[in-house]
């Protein structure tokens, strides 16, 4: 049986939850719900992923898991290059759904998922091996998804039209606020939006 956790964070009140259904299910090596403060949660897998470790990631935000595209899902799983590679859907759902694409940055409030396909390794010679994988598997499932993805989930090599598919129509707006207080471009770390000319 794989292992499985359940981490909950819910503000205020602890609401009654339904949890019929669940009894179903084959119980879970690790099912732990309450409060967690944001770092312990961050450092959660600090254990299984210790520094050194050689990653590259793709990602995508997912409106629908149609069959074929989980046949193309199945067949790169099938080609991960170690034990350690994965591919994980995370749902977005709820609120993100309840505003307007244009109302914050993000624009794609019709997602379903945010996907992230990673290649993960601790033997620095299979650098390419992984990132040959994570690049495939992207490539074969792109097709069925959104245009954007989580930033987070990006790497420095896949250039601003990734972005731009991001932020959609949002993308110009964020540029001329980018503009206005960062003119300089001096925060420019991660998947930088450049000031609009």
């Amino acid at each position: 049986m794989p292992p499985s956790a359940t981490v909950i964070k819910l503000p205020g009140p602890r609401p009654q939850i339904p949890w019929s259904g669940l009894d179903a299910l084959p119980a879970p090596w690790f099912n732990w719900m309450g409060t967690m403060p944001y770092p312990a949660v961050q450092s959660m897998f600090d254990g299984l992923y210790p520094k050194g470790m050689q990653w590259y990631w793709r990602g995508d935000f997912v409106k629908t898991l149609p069959d074929a595209a989980i046949d193309v899902h199945l067949e790169q799983a099938a080609k991960t290059p170690s034990e350690l590679s994965l591919m994980h859907l995370y749902p977005i759902d709820g609120a993100v759904h309840r505003v307007g694409s244009g109302d914050t940055a993000w624009s794609c409030r019709d997602a379903t998922w945010s996907m992230v396909i990673a290649g993960i390794d601790q033997n620095p010679q299979k650098a390419r091996p992984i990132t040959r994988w994570t690049k495939a598997y992207w490539d074969a499932v792109h097709p069925f998804d959104l245009g954007g993805a989580y930033p987070n989930f990006m790497m420095d090599d896949e250039g601003d039209a990734r972005l731009k598919a991001t932020y959609g129509p949002n993308y110009a707006r964020l540029a001329a606020l980018k503009s206005k207080y960062d003119p300089a471009n001096l925060f420019q770390v991660n998947q930088n939006i450049r000031p609009a000319a």
